[in-house]
């Protein structure tokens, strides 16, 4: 298991424009060769969007973008049709396939904090998805197919326990609250790397929200 801290990743965004980001992963400039990416994993970013701001139209291809909102609401619109916000609870995926472009951003008079999943699919190419699933109750898996993932959101109170999946690859990241992994303590923006995951158990040191993500080898 290789623990990383929030404080490690690699800065990011526009400060001056609202946008500010926090990488997990090689990403833009900061190019680290030995960090491209964990099992299916090719990204994993901390977004925080003032109000007003956001990430105006772009391109993504060949990438399964998974979006977990911490605080706030984003409003996601892609070139496909679809307009949707999204809020705590919900889960938001865009399966970029052989091309799509969307706009991300927070119109609301809040504060937006996300998290965003980047997946290598396992065969490159067809068309475009969308799916938003709405409230998605504690240790309900969500399923990533295309990239033979699974996500699982788990919620803890202070002292409660629980087991973490068997796999080949496992990401847990903490969103919020502190966690005990494995002997190491864990707080708010790390994240631990298992590799051969087998009988891992997480307790909450306080009440937590974890986003473990399990992949195959």
């Amino acid at each position: 298991m290789d623990v990383w801290r929030a404080a490690g990743r690699y800065p990011g965004g526009d400060p001056a424009a609202g946008i500010e980001s926090r990488h997990a992963f090689s990403f833009g400039p900061h190019y680290d060769p030995d960090n491209l990416r964990f099992g299916a994993m090719i990204a994993c970013n901390e977004e925080w969007l003032a109000p007003g701001a956001g990430f105006d139209e772009h391109p993504h291809s060949h990438t399964e973008i998974v979006t977990w909102v911490v605080e706030g609401e984003l409003t996601h619109r892609d070139s496909t049709g679809h307009e949707t916000r999204v809020g705590p609870g919900d889960v938001q995926r865009l399966s970029s396939a052989g091309g799509v472009r969307h706009v991300e951003r927070n119109d609301a008079g809040t504060p937006l904090t996300f998290i965003q999943t980047w997946l290598a699919p396992l065969t490159p190419g067809g068309d475009p998805a969308y799916e938003i699933v709405h409230g998605i109750a504690d240790s309900t898996p969500y399923a990533v197919p295309e990239a033979g993932a699974m996500l699982h959101v788990r919620r803890l109170t202070a002292g409660e326990r629980t087991a973490v999946p068997d796999g080949a690859f496992l990401y847990v990241h903490v969103v919020r609250g502190e966690v005990l992994l494995e002997g190491e303590e864990l707080g708010a923006g790390d994240a631990a790397r298992i590799t051969d995951a087998k009988d891992v158990e997480a307790v909450g040191l306080s009440a937590a929200e974890l986003l473990v993500w399990e992949m195959a080898g």
